[in-house]
């Protein structure tokens, strides 16, 4: 049987951006509030969010044959994961915040997770005719959009960076990682030839929209209530 180079280079890709993900959890410090849970916790935590991301990434397709094949998204992947975590830290008691050591290591992995998208010619974009539009096999000239998204979440990557290094947005970095990668992904999807329904919107779009608003009600009542409990 002959070797698929495209599936070995988007296998390849993946098991990369694990590494990386993980490698960079390992190296990067954990907020004291967080390296000071327990154990179980820790673990319960990283099996929410893995569990949640896989079944929400699943969940549009699962209507068709897709679910038991390739087929997953990102958004409503980030968006299972993300509301995974929070309902174990509600079960758990956990009231500190925990998505800070989670943003750097996510984008990391994501960026080059994306290339293995460009490796298996899939989430490619609009055809252009543009001077780096690529032919992911139908003979069209088409947007490279996985490599736009890499670029994306390396930009993310830096941007994190200098908020870590300066101590700002403390507490809020991964959900100002979700808004900003929500807001991309629906101006993105003007290049990506997604069917379009209620109000000329793509499915990613309607998911990228959950992934800016739930995030940002989230950071507004945190917000309140923190101040709200300096004044009482």
């Amino acid at each position: 049987m002959p070797v698929d180079s495209r599936r070995v280079g988007y296998a390849l890709c993946m098991a990369l951006a694990a590494a990386v993900f993980i490698l960079a959890r390992r190296l990067l410090p954990a907020p004291p509030s967080v390296a000071r849970l327990p154990a179980r916790h820790k673990l319960l935590l990283a099996w929410a969010a893995f569990v949640g991301g896989v079944f929400g990434a699943k969940a549009p397709f699962v209507p068709s044959d897709a679910w038991l094949g390739d087929g997953k998204t990102l958004t409503t992947g980030l968006i299972g994961g993300y509301v995974a975590v929070e309902l174990m830290k509600l079960t758990l008691g956990i009231r500190i915040k925990t998505g800070d050591s989670w943003a750097i290591p996510l984008a990391l992995g994501l960026a080059v997770g994306r290339w293995g998208c460009y490796c298996n010619g899939c989430c490619f974009g609009t055809p252009s005719d543009l001077p780096w539009a690529r032919d992911f096999g139908d003979g069209i000239p088409r947007h490279p959009t996985q490599i736009y998204e890499s670029l994306f979440h390396l930009g993310m990557v830096v941007a994190l960076m200098a908020l870590t290094l300066t101590h700002r947005c403390e507490s809020h970095r991964l959900q100002l990682y979700l808004i900003a990668y929500g807001l991309y992904r629906f101006a993105s999807e003007y290049i990506r030839p997604e069917p379009r329904g209620w109000l000329g919107l793509t499915f990613y779009q309607g998911a990228a929209l959950v992934l800016i608003v739930g995030p940002a009600l989230q950071w507004m009542w945190e917000a309140r209530r923190n101040r709200v409990g300096h004044f009482t």
